[in-house]
């Protein structure tokens, strides 16, 4: 048993830090005493080093179940990269075949990331019954509770998952979960006695700004001078993939020399970690993106966060602006608010759940299925037939197997009276609307707010905040002139549009001698 007082040379050791971050000694040590442990530490204050250490540490194999594929790729190879080539991810990435290996070998691997849906496959659940697991971690943990802001049905699974592979001490995290997220957390996880280790949510170092625009030609001149003033890696977000492209071209037209790039969930998996590893690499300046970017990226010399739209609720708020300034120095998040973009979060609320009437025709559907059918795609085809999103169809699934209709995708129940069922979802289902449109009620009277934008932020969260070691808000006196982040420097020439891209491809230009 290591002992607390030999945490920071095992540290040195394994990842050349001389010293913990705030929380994460706390949490090791009781993850090294075998307890299960809540962590709730800000956006960027290194989560992933409170299993990591643990990992090379603890005598088995340790579990760690995140939504985030970039980031299990990327730690992957960070680790690898350091020398520690007992670590594997298990994600759609994976191929078939190399999968297949490695599930015969798992007992070769020191630290194992899965996704919380492939977790859900027989045969993975089987391997890993086979191995000696040390801990079981829960990633981005908020997940797991349906008042959580990004809510995955598959995390509610969990437990039995643990129960299944023998039961080993949980350590659960997150950045962002109020109090009635803890509690659904230890509830769902079934460890009521959990230790605890909570810390602020708000970042010191981040002023905050809102901007009051009464159009997208303002904004455009907004980011365009901000851009012009501050050579610094910039994130620029949106709720809209049509406006991350659109905004992106408008830029490079009117920015040339600054290398830009757009990021959603639309595009190649290929082209999103390119774009990815670039920003990473410094060979990006400003990424216009959905909230598809930035999960799990951990690049510490982010110092401008733009929304160009602003998000649903508090929660993804705060996750987005804390990748900014992870080193600690001054950085700025700044908010374009205007009042004519409410309708896109609205609509964001009514795509994600299913309509009343799309609902009633789902469930009593189903309740005409010949019981037992099964398909190997039996949700994809459900999705598609029945006309619902995958959002949609995730909610519902959820519900049919939480009221016994569905279990492992078999029909195990032919509900006489479905009405019945009906009603006891659509209940839920008005809920959960009700839930989100008082969340964005939330966000909408903080981009209001008169006083201090920074203790309002927090006070749905915790009690206080920290003092500011730069500038606190706009409300309360941002000077933009005062702040003078470092500015990079270009290494790489930017490139521009697609069609100056394709001209250096072709070696056309001005020392052409075919001319």
């Amino acid at each position: 048993m290591i002992q607390s007082k030999d945490l920071e040379t095992r540290l040195n050791q394994h990842f050349q830090f001389d010293r913990f971050r705030e929380g994460q000694k706390e949490i090791i040590t009781d993850v090294m005493a075998d307890k299960d442990v809540l962590g709730i530490l800000p956006t960027g204050s290194g989560k992933s080093l409170c299993y990591q250490l643990p990992a090379m540490l603890l005598p088995g194999t340790t579990v760690v179940i995140s939504p985030l594929i970039s980031l299990m790729n990327d730690q992957v190879k960070q680790l690898k990269s350091m020398n520690f080539k007992q670590v594997i991810a298990f994600n759609s990435f994976i191929d078939s075949g190399t999968r297949r290996i490695a599930l015969k070998n798992l007992s070769a691997y020191k630290l194992i990331y899965v996704s919380p849906e492939l977790l859900q496959d027989q045969h993975v659940q089987t391997q890993l019954k086979r191995i000696s697991i040390s801990l079981f971690v829960v990633d981005e943990a908020h997940c797991i509770s349906q008042w959580g802001h990004e809510f995955r049905p598959d995390y509610l699974k969990l437990n039995d998952t643990i129960q299944l592979i023998g039961n080993p001490p949980v350590l659960a995290l997150s950045a962002t979960a109020p109090q009635a997220v803890q509690d659904d957390i230890i509830h769902s996880l079934k460890r009521p006695n959990m230790v605890k280790h909570i810390y602020p949510m708000d970042r010191e170092n981040i002023a905050l700004s809102i901007c009051r625009v009464q159009h997208d030609t303002d904004k455009m001149e907004k980011i365009t001078n901000l851009l012009e003033t501050y050579h610094v890696p910039t994130l620029i977000y949106f709720s809209s993939r049509r406006a991350a492209e659109m905004v992106t071209d408008e830029l490079l037209g009117k920015l040339p020399t600054k290398r830009i790039a757009f990021y959603h969930g639309g595009m190649e998996p290929i082209d999103r970690i390119a774009i990815q590893q670039q920003f990473m690499n410094d060979q990006l300046d400003v990424v216009c993106c959905t909230n598809a970017f930035g999960m799990g990226i951990d690049k510490n010399n982010i110092r401008l966060i733009i929304h160009y739209h602003f998000p649903p609720q508090l929660e993804a708020f705060i996750q987005e602006v804390g990748r900014a300034g992870r080193d600690g120095k001054a950085s700025v998040s700044v908010l374009l608010y205007s009042e004519q973009d409410t309708y896109l979060p609205q609509n964001m609320i009514e795509q994600d759940l299913p309509t009343e009437d799309q609902l009633r025709h789902v469930v009593q559907y189903v309740a005409n299925m010949p019981s037992n059918q099964i398909s190997p795609k039996f949700d994809d085809c459900m999705a598609h037939k029945l006309q619902v999103n995958e959002i949609q169809w995730r909610f519902i699934h959820y519900q049919l197997e939480k009221n016994d209709i569905l279990n492992n995708n078999k029909i195990v129940d032919l509900p006489k009276h479905w009405k019945h069922v009906f009603d006891i979802i659509n209940t839920h289902r008005k809920k959960r609307k009700q839930l989100k449109q008082a969340k964005l009620m939330d966000m909408i009277s903080w981009m209001n707010e008169t006083e201090c934008l920074r203790k309002h932020l927090y006070k749905h969260f915790q009690r206080g905040y920290q003092t500011p070691t730069m500038f606190c808000c706009s409300n309360c006196g941002l000077s933009w002139d005062k702040w003078q982040p470092e500015q990079s420097v270009n290494k790489t020439k930017a490139l521009g549009t697609w069609q100056a891209k394709l001209t250096k491809v072709l070696c056309i230009g001005e020392n052409d001698e075919s001319k």
